[in-house]
């Protein structure tokens, strides 16, 4: 890309949109892999690619792809855009009566599960990294354990229904993949307080996070 050419954020995600469009057709017509899956893979293989292609000489498809991605505004693009299309698009097909019939296994996997998995990654990345010459403090652990626990289960729903999975297992995963980001943003937003401040945060201020995040998102939507 020429110094100081920019794209706008429509001519970004049209590039975006159609890579994704292609890789689904080539997965399609080709591989035949669940669609999250087979574009994850095809994306993974190309991305190694051009990494290989930058050590052969093509400074210039690096030099793009490096521009193109510093216009990316992480947090705007993502948090702000594609992660509510994408719980909206989840929750579309959530049967709510269902998810009474199921709410307590829903609620605990959501909460208890999602705790319990920031604690594990947590504690592995803690045992791990040391082996790899890094010395991070456990806070810092749980913050990242916090960061990726909560799941999208996009790529194991179509597996299931491909294998013709009971409908309450869907039931349970989907409604789980629902309330897991609030949860999951929650212990976020505490764990990256006491890192800011040191406090330990009372119960009032844990509540009041948990109604604003989850409670606020249910009302919005």
């Amino acid at each position: 890309m020429a110094p100081g050419t920019s794209l706008s954020v429509l001519e970004i995600s049209a590039i975006f949109l159609s890579i994704t469009a292609l890789l689904t057709y080539v997965n399609h017509r080709f591989i035949g892999l669940p669609t999250t899956i087979g574009v994850m893979v095809i994306s993974m293989l190309l991305s190694i690619g051009a990494i290989f292609l930058g050590f052969l000489g093509f400074d210039d498809l690096i030099d793009y792809e490096v521009s193109l991605l510093d216009q990316l505004d992480f947090t705007e693009v993502l948090l702000d855009g594609m992660l509510s299309m994408l719980l909206f698009a989840g929750a579309l097909h959530v049967n709510v009566s269902d998810l009474r019939r199921y709410k307590l296994p829903i609620g605990i996997l959501a909460c208890v599960g999602t705790l319990l998995s920031t604690v594990i990654i947590a504690g592995a990345l803690y045992l791990v990294l040391p082996l790899l010459g890094f010395d991070l403090a456990f806070i810092w652990c749980l913050l990242f354990g916090a960061l990726i626990s909560p799941t999208d289960p996009i790529a194991v729903m179509g597996i299931l229904q491909s294998a013709g999975a009971p409908k309450s297992i869907e039931t349970v995963i989907a409604g789980e993949s629902l309330f897991n980001d609030g949860i999951g943003v929650v212990i976020f937003v505490l764990l990256l307080g006491v890192l800011s401040s040191g406090d330990i945060p009372t119960t009032y201020y844990v509540a009041h996070t948990l109604a604003v995040e989850a409670g606020g998102g249910i009302v919005f939507g």
